[in-house]
């Protein structure tokens, strides 16, 4: 088996640190034994942005706030969706991710960062979410491992009920709020409800060809 190469590290602000690896051509960012993301492992972050973009049910002119760029795959998948009259706002808490996407996976990036309908924000998606009143179609979170925090405690305050009514507030009428999470959650499921939103749980497969394990993805519609 090739070995795995150590290519950098990164704190997570109230968090744990974060280490990028590559083996061969493959990328993996690991948070001490667990494995967040690969790019072996990519259909389920595509979705994320395909299946909300389906259920915008072509509004003119969407602007999109993703929370969390990761390895690109959800922005990557969503300006390949989308005409020229979209914007997206990517909000990346950890700095040195975009540094990784710029540099040793620049390949991986495909310049998806530089293209103009997209606002990057150094910046916790709270924060972005909070100044966005009315703001937003649609709100992708693909923060730590869903609902059920790992990387950082404070992303608790994405997923309770304050946090929820924050990402209401801030999305258009019959906006959605999509969330991407590692397994089912049926507290969550029922949070969402009672924050107002009509809810929609879809299990999706972590790879393209519809293997591997098996994520889920919420999307939740201001009423």
């Amino acid at each position: 088996m090739t070995p795995r190469e150590y290519l950098g590290s990164a704190a997570v602000p109230g968090g744990q640190e974060l280490k990028l690896y590559r083996r061969g051509g493959d990328y993996m960012i690991v948070l001490d034994r667990n494995e967040l993301m690969s790019s072996r492992m990519s259909g389920s972050e595509k979705q994320l942005a395909l299946m909300t973009i389906e259920r915008l049910r072509g509004r003119k002119a969407p602007h999109l706030l993703i929370g969390g760029y990761g390895m690109g795959f959800t922005l990557r998948a969503a300006l390949g969706a989308l005409d020229a009259s979209a914007q997206i706002t990517v909000a990346e808490l950890v700095p040195e991710i975009i540094e990784w996407a710029r540099g040793p996976m620049t390949e991986l990036a495909d310049g998806c960062l530089d293209d103009p309908r997209v606002r990057l924000v150094l910046d916790d998606v709270v924060n972005v979410i909070a100044a966005g009143h009315g703001s937003y179609d649609a709100i992708l979170l693909d923060v730590d491992n869903g609902p059920d925090g790992l990387t950082a405690a404070a992303n608790d305050r994405l997923y309770n009920r304050k946090g929820l009514d924050a990402a209401r507030a801030a999305l258009k009428p019959g906006g959605i709020l999509a969330v991407w999470s590692a397994g089912s959650d049926d507290a969550f499921t029922r949070r969402l409800r009672s924050a107002g939103f009509l809810v929609e749980e879809v299990a999706v497969r972590a790879r393209d060809n519809g293997k591997g394990p098996r994520h889920v993805i919420w999307f939740a519609q201001k009423r």
